[in-house]
């Protein structure tokens, strides 16, 4: 007998559907709801990923180069010189010219292959030129088929940038441009299905859990490049479930909208390879540059390898901080290839003896020229936006030349070094302005006696007090009166005091504490002397001396003090290179500058920065200047010059020492150089230098490298040489013993003499022995 289901038990079964439906229900809304808000999600993703991807990718910081070297038969340059420029530049010293950046030597010819380059008058391409050198300049230039070459120009060196706040810096390549083996041997270790799949790969995420499965701990990720790219490129490093659902979402949106070859070559240049200091190094055409001053379309495939391998862990695998690790992850990648075909096992052993190849330091770094980058940042910020600069990829080009930079900075170590042992030495600090006469431009800058050093720079803002650097200023202020001075002038250098408005007496006193009694004018010059410089001063006028340097291009409010004769006015090293300026180009006035054109990043010509010139003074009375002042390294303040550099180089200049030696000045040129070179302390402390004994030193050791051409000043119409008798500074015959030749204003110049004594009549006649022993 069949026992009946009691109510009980029949009453769940009737409730049961209704309450299934309804939970049913709401499952199936909440995972509409879901899907729509995924939905949601992925269109607003997908915006983000169109709008920055297709969009200004990157903030490129303005790149700045140096100037680039033209080549032409009869350049000053020597083989040592050129060959330490290319080494610069990245180029490789081989056997025999292979390709671009390749240079051999063979006694005193050098073959290269030049790197193409984009300047701002046009494209520079690639070739194949023998250099031939004789001493001290260019005595060949053909191309590869021996034909000879009119002028050949190097691409220039890049000497640093501009970076913006966050400091991440790359050099944009195209695809087209990477070296054999990039893009394989990427793929190959990092994302070997990149080509098949669709932005995430569950055949790389199930092989990537195996391996780590195996091995017991995380060896393989199994993150796609895409993934990669939209991690670096669109997020954080932050490791959470969430982030690594966006990184998926957000690569197979890449996929849909962007062509694989486009995702690979955004990948090149995002990223990250290092750091270098704050700035971080990014892509492979940075690093290439960073790690092996090359371009990376040079790179070989051991090079290729180890920057492929840092990709797993830069800082880990850095080259120069961890050279064993760094070797053994290259050889990793080479087997890796080798096991893929990508290469053959003898490719792979090859490749795998050859060195690491790397740079002993960063050849981007942004500190290598700190002076004068910051002067050309003063120098860009009158024309351009902070943004202009750090986001925009401008190349800027400059003036610098490395080779003059490298003697400037040499000849400031190897003359502290034998500074060593003084007191108060390592207190004591320099700068250095080197620029050209002819065209005004800065082609050398130190700011500090460490070079590398990026803090105050005191070239450009060290202003002190220039001693005797203000003296030409007097002298050519007196010889623009022809009528009342010449150089042969008889000043006296005696002893006097002034009273000035507020009741102070002025006291001048030569350095040495003498006084020397009648003069020449040049003579007042040449050995420095304050008490005839003082009285002549005083005689034309402070403020008229005051509107000389005015002209000379000092831009500075002095007043007119008596004791601004003398240099108690300040300046800057920039700024004393701009008086000398003028008065070694001649008289005419040429803004010094530091930029000749900009460009933008798609090679577009932005600006060019021609030199300005204005004529300031009268020829006639600079060239008198100059002879009076090339005096001053012949028989004056600055004459151990010529204990190490050839009596045959003629050169000017004026030495400066300030009040208890606290400043010690030389500012000195040639024809085609320029230096002016400060020493002192920071605190204004009390230094162990004249200027002779201190600031010459640097000067003469860079003259020394540097080789200028000797000053050779065109005698201008309105100037004529006399003859004259050297003791009494009257005409004299050519025949006389002892007479030489002087320049003078025409109508300034002594009549002719008569015969070869001495006049008895002159009434300097007194002063005449004093005046032979002297000059004997």
């Amino acid at each position: 007998m069949t026992r009946p289901r009691s109510s009980r038990s029949r009453t769940p079964k009737r409730n049961d559907s209704p309450r299934l439906r309804k939970w049913l229900g709401w499952a199936l809304k909440l995972g509409l709801v879901g899907l729509v808000v995924l939905a949601g999600f992925a269109v607003y993703l997908d915006a983000v990923v169109q709008e920055k991807f297709s969009g200004k990718r990157w903030t490129i910081p303005a790149k700045v180069y140096a100037r680039p070297l033209e080549l032409f038969v009869g350049l000053k340059l020597n083989e040592t010189d050129f060959l330490q420029e290319l080494g610069a530049l990245g180029y490789r010293r081989e056997g025999s010219v292979s390709g671009p950046g390749a240079v051999a030597v063979s006694g005193n010819t050098v073959d290269l292959n030049t790197r193409g380059f984009q300047f701002y008058e046009g494209a520079e391409p690639a070739q194949r030129i023998r250099v031939r050198f004789s001493g001290d300049s260019v005595a060949g230039l053909s191309r590869a088929d021996g034909s000879d070459l009119a002028v050949a120009r190097m691409e220039p060196l890049l000497i640093g940038g501009m970076y913006p706040a966050h400091n991440e810096d790359r050099i944009l390549i195209k695809l087209d441009e990477v070296p054999p083996y990039l893009v394989d041997t990427l793929v190959a270790v990092e994302d070997r299905d990149f080509w098949t799949h669709h932005g995430v790969s569950v055949k790389s995420i199930a092989r990537a859990v195996w391996v780590n499965a195996s091995a017991g701990q995380l060896r393989q990720g199994g993150s796609t490049l895409t993934q990669q790219l939209v991690k670096n490129f669109f997020l954080t490093n932050e490791r959470s479930l969430s982030r690594k659902l966006n990184e998926a979402m957000m690569a197979v949106l890449l996929e849909l909208h962007y062509d694989k070859k486009d995702i690979l070559q955004a990948y090149l240049n995002e990223v990250f390879l290092g750091q270098d200091g704050q700035r971080s190094v990014n892509g492979f055409g940075l690093a290439s540059q960073y790690f092996f001053s090359q371009p990376l379309s040079e790179l070989k495939l051991p090079q290729v390898a180890l920057l492929v391998g840092m990709v797993k862990g830069p800082s880990y695998y850095n080259p120069r901080r961890n050279p064993e690790r760094a070797l053994e992850r290259r050889n990793v990648v080479l087997d890796v290839l080798a096991e893929q075909g990508v290469i053959t096992q003898d490719q792979a052993a090859i490749a795998k003896k050859a060195p690491l190849g790397v740079t002993s330091q960063g050849s981007m770094a942004n500190s290598s020229y700190p002076a004068f980058l910051d002067l050309v940042k003063r120098q860009l910020r009158q024309d351009y936006r902070e943004e202009d600069l750090t986001e925009e990829g401008l190349r800027i080009f400059t003036s610098f030349d490395p080779i003059l930079q490298f003697k400037a900075e040499s000849a400031v170590t190897e003359t502290f070094k034998r500074f060593t042992g003084r007191k108060g030495i390592d207190e004591t600090e320099t700068a250095m302005v080197v620029t050209n006469p002819e065209t005004g431009e800065v082609q050398a800058l130190v700011g500090s006696r460490d070079a590398r050093f990026a803090g105050f720079n005191r070239a450009i803002d060290a202003v002190r007090p220039i001693g005797s650097l203000v003296k030409p200023a007097v002298y050519l202020t007196a010889l623009e009166r022809p009528s009342q001075y010449t150089l042969t002038t008889w000043i006296q250098d005696q002893p006097f005091s002034i009273k000035g408005k507020d009741g102070q007496v002025w006291t001048p006193k030569n350095y040495e504490g003498d006084s020397n009694g009648t003069i020449f004018l040049y003579q007042g010059l040449a050995r420095s002397l304050n008490l005839s410089t003082a009285k002549l001063g005083l005689d034309l006028g402070v403020p008229n001396v005051l509107k000389t340097l005015e002209r000379l291009g000092v831009q500075v409010d002095w007043p007119a003090y008596p004791s601004m004769l003398l240099g108690a006015g300040a300046l800057s090293p920039m700024q004393v290179a701009t008086m000398y300026q003028t008065i070694a180009s001649g008289g005419f006035n040429t803004p010094l500058r530091s930029i000749r054109s900009v460009l933008a990043a798609d090679g577009q010509p932005l600006k060019r920065y021609p030199f300005q010139v204005q004529q300031r003074f009268d020829p006639g009375a600079i060239y008198l200047l100059q002879n009076a002042m090339q005096r001053v390294l012949r028989e004056g303040t600055a004459r151990s010059v010529y204990s190490q550099l050839p009596s045959s180089l003629t050169l000017a200049g004026k030495t400066g020492t300030t009040n208890d030696s606290r400043d010690s000045w030389f500012s000195g040129f040639g024809q085609d150089l320029l230096a002016v070179v400060w020493l002192g302390r920071d605190d204004n402390g009390k230094t162990p230098f004249t200027g002779a004994t201190g600031a010459l030193q640097i000067w003469t050791s860079f003259m020394r490298k540097a080789e200028p051409l000797p000053l050779d000043t065109p005698k201008p119409d309105n100037v004529v040489m006399a003859w004259v008798d050297p003791r009494t500074g009257q005409g004299s015959d050519a025949s006389c013993p002892g007479a030489v030749q002087m320049p003078y204003i025409r109508g300034s110049e002594p009549a002719a003499g008569a015969g070869c004594g001495t006049n008895p009549e002159n009434p300097a006649g007194q002063v005449m022995d004093w005046v032979r022993g002297w000059l004997n």
